[in-house]
């Protein structure tokens, strides 16, 4: 077993805010603006398709795989010395549109993860490829895994079997069914035996669908750590390695959890 008492804490930023409609480039200017309070912070979190809305426009709005938003997160990346992350759409190697949570490090390597559940009630199943695997990045020893948005109501993909410490959601979730996000997110949370952080815009889209943010951070138990309600801003929370051990320590539900596989 793991010993997650001798990891550091893991200061975390959530950038809860407004996208400007398939607009990319104000949408980097704004985050750029925004990024600059996240300094000091290991690990920054962006809405889902950060760069334009969710939108099923994937033949017009992909960018490379080594495109724009790509090089723009290693720049910022590098510069405040975090690991930057949000997804965009990406058209893939293989000619795919892809729904892609891009994970940018310091170093420059960008790896990412490709959204499994696509949205059928927008259609974004006609629009993009789904992803196959689940993924798990390693920041300052934590265990983190990437989800976006539709995936948060499948709790098979959800479930952890990796020994994740941190699962990480990024969202364009419309307030229309707020009560939904705001129910599952500690659920995943406690069956998991993790913290959880979820990341959702503000404001409304093109399509006038609107959005009302409950970007939050949850500890194992589903507590509360941090909760933005419908605010505009960046914040900021320090995750404890210490007490996510003793609470596995005190509750180790995860030893008699079902073994299953994902075909």
């Amino acid at each position: 077993m793991r010993d997650l008492t001798t990891l550091p804490d893991l200061n975390v930023a959530l950038i809860q805010t407004t996208l400007a409609w398939h607009d990319r480039k104000a949408n980097l200017e704004h985050f750029e603006q925004l990024l600059e309070q996240a300094r000091g912070t290991d690990l920054i979190i962006l809405p889902e398709m950060f760069t334009t809305g969710f939108s099923m426009e994937s033949q017009t709005l992909a960018e490379a795989e080594n495109g724009p938003t790509s090089k723009w997160l290693r720049a910022q990346a590098a510069k405040l010395d975090a690991v930057i992350t949000g997804s965009v759409i990406v058209q893939a190697a293989d000619g795919s549109h892809r729904n892609r949570l891009l994970w940018a490090q310091p170093d420059g390597e960008v790896l990412h993860y490709d959204k499994r559940h696509l949205f059928r009630m927008a259609g974004e199943h006609k629009h993009y490829t789904a992803g196959e695997h689940q993924v798990q990045f390693e920041l300052k020893g934590w265990r983190v895994r990437p989800l976006i948005c539709y995936d948060l109501r499948f709790p098979v993909w959800s479930r952890d079997a990796q020994d994740t410490d941190l699962l990480l959601y990024t969202a364009n979730w419309p307030g229309a069914r707020r009560l939904h996000w705001n129910r599952l997110l500690p659920a995943r949370a406690i069956e998991n035996l993790c913290y959880v952080a979820a990341v959702n815009r503000i404001g409304t889209d093109g399509k006038g669908f609107a959005y009302t943010g409950d970007s939050q951070v949850l500890d194992f138990q589903g507590e509360t750590l941090l909760g933005a309600g419908e605010a505009d801003g960046v914040f900021q929370v320090v995750l404890s390695a210490a007490e996510l051990a003793a609470y596995r320590m005190r509750f180790p539900a995860n030893l008699d959890a079902d073994t299953f596989e994902l075909t």
